[in-house]
């Protein structure tokens, strides 16, 4: 592909409540053996977009070593890979990355260094599969500026923690809202961009002359009506991560036999760093139904509609019922959870009840020590 790839996954949200405390969003477990930014880095991949550079900043410690090798997503080669972009004090910069649009231009040297036409700029939260090979081909046959891949969600979604856009009958944005508090449309941005390199570049270039340092409030906002912004539209699944209510969804979703199949038996695949453990071991008295139950995993007690991630442990008489269970989690007998997202390497004292509701899901954070149980 005649493109270099960004992922942007700096970024932290208090939306995520307790879960990123600890983690970027983009690192966050997903579908029992997956991180988040597996899904963006295996598009890049099954593009063939030969460079890829992730730009980390908030939490990163957990991700850079998710992304310590680059052959788990194809990227180890002579020519290209994977580089990892972190925030880096010199004699010139002192700060950490101020926005989205600041990261570019404190990493301007990969996109200067680079001799690919385009860039394919996409964040590290949404789950998806796309051939960015057709939003290039989209992106050229416009005569497009910028390309922002779209997707249009139910009326009964909530909008507003996105940017909103508006089409006209060609395609074209019209306008563009950031996190409107009352939106317009329900067409959002995917966060998904494609630019031309050396028009990247200027533009980044200016908004630091300016002080601005915002990707989507300084250049896409800024430029809608100046640029040829035109909106590719998704009409296959796509999700963002960057809530508790919707990362919980999108987790559920997974137990829905059509997403699995999608993401996991139809190609192209989504890849991952895989673990040496060993298959999930279901004890005498163990009962799960409508589970999706990972690698490392020891079941003794019930699991229904709800996904264990890697090393996880029910006790005996225990009753798991849609939840999530995150990894290296050590749940003690006769403990119920209902409706809960537990957050890794938690140990739950024995005779312990947790309940949430479909509409309050209750995240569980209880770091005992496991020997004193």
């Amino acid at each position: 592909m005649r493109a270099i790839g960004i992922v942007l996954a700096g970024g932290k949200s208090k939306r995520m409540r307790q879960l990123s405390e600890h983690r970027a969003i983009a690192a966050m477990p997903v579908a029992g053996n997956y991180r988040s930014i597996d899904f963006v880095l295996s598009n890049m991949s099954n593009s063939h977009i030969p460079s890829v550079a992730v730009i980390t900043q908030y939490n990163s410690r957990s991700l850079n070593e998710h992304l310590n090798s680059s052959k788990w997503w194809d990227f180890g080669r002579k020519q290209g890979g994977l580089y990892l972009f972190t925030p880096t004090i010199t004699p010139e910069n002192n700060e950490w990355y101020r926005g989205t649009a600041d990261a570019l231009y404190q990493n301007i040297s990969f996109l200067k260094n680079s001799h690919e036409p385009y860039v394919v700029l996409a964040a590290g939260d949404g789950i998806y599969k796309l051939d960015y090979n057709r939003v290039l081909e989209y992106h050229v046959e416009k005569k497009a500026d910028i390309t922002v891949v779209c997707k249009t969600l139910p009326s009964s979604e909530d909008v507003t923690r996105f940017g909103v856009v508006k089409l006209n009958e060609d395609g074209r944005i019209t306008d563009f809202q950031e996190k409107p508090v009352l939106a317009e449309s329900n067409t959002v941005s995917c966060g998904i961009y494609v630019i031309r390199r050396r028009q990247l570049i200027e533009m980044i270039e200016r908004a630091a002359e300016e002080d601005r340092y915002d990707f989507v409030k300084d250049i896409l906002v800024r430029y809608r009506n100046l640029k040829r912004i035109y909106a590719y539209e998704l009409d296959t699944y796509w999700s963002n991560i960057a809530s508790v209510e919707s990362y919980y969804k999108t987790n559920m979703d997974f137990l829905k036999p059509e997403v699995r199949n999608y993401f996991f038996r139809e190609y192209p695949e989504i890849y991952s760093k895989i673990g040496d453990l060993p298959p999930a071991k279901y004890n005498p008295g163990a009962a799960v139904r409508n589970s999706l139950v990972s690698s490392g995993s020891i079941i003794n007690g019930q699991v229904e509609n709800s996904i264990l991630f890697r090393q996880a442990y029910i006790g005996n008489n225990c009753i798991i019922k849609n939840s999530i269970i995150l990894n290296d989690v050590y749940i003690g007998d006769n403990t119920v959870i209902e409706n809960c997202i537990v957050e890794s390497r938690d140990t739950i004292r024995a005779n312990t009840t947790y309940i949430g509701s479909p509409e309050d899901i209750k995240i569980v954070v209880e770091k005992n020590e496991r020997y004193a149980l």
